[in-house]
């Protein structure tokens, strides 16, 4: 394993609660490939972290975040592809939006990870069907995630 290459990976992502349920995507790519994940994605050069949020957020759920704060920062490592990934995140919670959640949305140039987005109850989700940051925030919120 020391012979792996190592990666970093620094995103932007967003936590929008509602009623215990979340808002997540269903990956179509990369080392979370097939599993519910927060939206959000990587910072573009010279872009603040903030318009990430915004910019990542309406590429991958279809709405349009109006108020938000800064909840955490923290990161996860991967194994992916013979590549140890450390995968660093900047978390905001969401606290209000517009517009209509895409439940289903098509990849192109601007949205190369998200399948789409909905809301799902947080304690009905188990581990396996999470991203490894996904797990960290909602624990971080103090949900207790099944194994």
């Amino acid at each position: 394993m020391n012979n792996l290459k190592e990666h970093r990976h620094l995103g932007v992502y967003g936590l929008i609660i509602e009623d215990d349920k979340i808002l997540l995507i269903k990956k179509a790519n990369g080392p979370y490939k097939g599993k519910l994940d927060l939206p959000g994605g990587s910072i573009e050069f010279g872009e603040k972290p903030e318009d990430t949020l915004k910019r990542e957020i309406e590429e991958e759920t279809g709405i349009m975040i109006d108020k938000y704060i800064l909840f955490d920062s923290n990161s996860v490592i991967n194994l992916y592809l013979n590549i140890k990934e450390q995968h660093m995140g900047i978390f905001y919670k969401i606290l209000s939006y517009k517009g209509d959640i895409k439940k289903e949305i098509n990849l192109d140039n601007n949205n190369d990870d998200s399948l789409g987005s909905e809301f799902y109850i947080i304690n009905d989700l188990k581990k396996e069907q999470l991203s490894k940051i996904a797990i960290l925030e909602l624990e971080k919120l103090g949900y207790n995630l099944k194994n």
